[in-house]
Order: C-alpha cells, then sequence, then structure tokens
C-alpha cells in the first residue's frame, strides 16, 4: 500500500529557502526606497542651501570688510573721485573735467578731513574758486595747507614751484577750507585743498 503525499512545507529561513518577494513587496520597497532618497534630498536641500547661503554672505562680508578698512585705513591721497556726498559735506566742488583727482578722507571722534587734489584749466579754476566762495585776487603766496595735513596727505611743497593760497573759514557746521594752488604752469594749475568739519 503506497502511503499518502504530504504536502510540501516551505524550508526554514536557517536553510537558505525563503520564498521570493510578491511583486507588492516589491512595490512597496521601491516606495520606501524612493522616499528615503526624497527625505535625504530635502535634507540635504534644507541644510546645503542656507549653509552656502551663510558662506557666500560670510565671503561678500568679509571682502568689503577688507575694502573698508582699506579706504579708513589708508594713508595719503589715493587716485580716485571722492563721491558726490563726501564732495557736498565737505564742500569741495570738482569741476568734472578735472584730472589726476585723488582724495583722503580722515576720521576721528573732534575732526573728520577731506584731502583733495586735482588739475584743472584756468577757466575751470576760476568756476571752483567762484564756487567755494572766493577768487584768485584772494589767494595771497604761500601755502595754505599745514605741514601736519601735508603729512598726512603725502604732499610736498617744492620752493621752485609758484604757490598761492587761502583759508576759508566757516561758523558750524560747515568746513573750514585750506586751499593751495600751484600756478608754476599756468595753463594747467593744480589745486589743493583740505577741508576740515568738526562732527
Amino acid at each position: 500500500m503506497t502511503p499518502p503525499s504530504l504536502p510540501r512545507q516551505a524550508s526554514s529561513p536557517e536553510a537558505g529557502g525563503t520564498q521570493p518577494p510578491t511583486a507588492e513587496e516589491r512595490e512597496d520597497r521601491r516606495h520606501t526606497v524612493r522616499r528615503r532618497w526624497v527625505t535625504a534630498i530635502i535634507i540635504v536641500l534644507l541644510i546645503g542651501v542656507p549653509a552656502g547661503y551663510l558662506f557666500v554672505s560670510a565671503q561678500q562680508s568679509r571682502q568689503s570688510g577688507r575694502d573698508k578698512a582699506a579706504r579708513v585705513g589708508a594713508v595719503k591721497v589715493r587716485t580716485d573721485w571722492p563721491s558726490k556726498v563726501q564732495r557736498s559735506i565737505y564742500e569741495v566742488p570738482i569741476p568734472l573735467m578735472a584730472s589726476h583727482v585723488g582724495y583722503l578722507e580722515t576720521n576721528n571722534w573732534h575732526t573728520s578731513r577731506l584731502y583733495v587734489q586735482f588739475q584743472v584749466t584756468p577757466a575751470e579754476l576760476d568756476t571752483f574758486l567762484a564756487g567755494v566762495g572766493t577768487s584768485r585776487d584772494a589767494l595771497t603766496p604761500g601755502v595754505s595747507v599745514s605741514e601736519r595735513d601735508a603729512k598726512v596727505a603725502g604732499w610736498s611743497w617744492s620752493p621752485k614751484h609758484q604757490w598761492s593760497g587761502v583759508t576759508l573759514e566757516a561758523g558750524d557746521p560747515r568746513p573750514t577750507r585750506d586751499v593751495t594752488v600751484d600756478l608754476t604752469n599756468p595753463s594747467a594749475p593744480r589745486v589743493y585743498v583740505v577741508s576740515t568739519a568738526v562732527p
């Protein structure tokens, strides 16, 4: 008599006989992996983007600080135009066609000074002098800029040059301006101004 056949049982996991995942399980696994990737990308964006922004901002701020420090810490007049605001505050109306323009601004608790130099035509010199409330007739032989200010600006006054100057004093809060003009070359006079304002 033939013994009855028994249903085949699945092998235990220990025996390495695991059943292959069903289609539904595979789909669930794909969804799980996809969710994990999306979550990871979101975390990277949430952390990485602000961190990158902060890094870029810090670099820009640091560079801006260096530029500002370079301007504040500058010694001697450097080639550049002072801003329109500076020219207005210190009442130094540089002619628009002036050449060889340079400036330096210094500040402390007591005073603020703007040192300016430029070269103009004779007509522009007259326009500038009129703009600051004076004229050639008011210029007297010699240099009106103090030795201290000349040293700060890096200016030197050759005795071989023809210097004329005037000091224009004004009541607070308007600045006092020392104007010195090099008339050695009549067709291209050079102007040196130190405008001092009291905060």
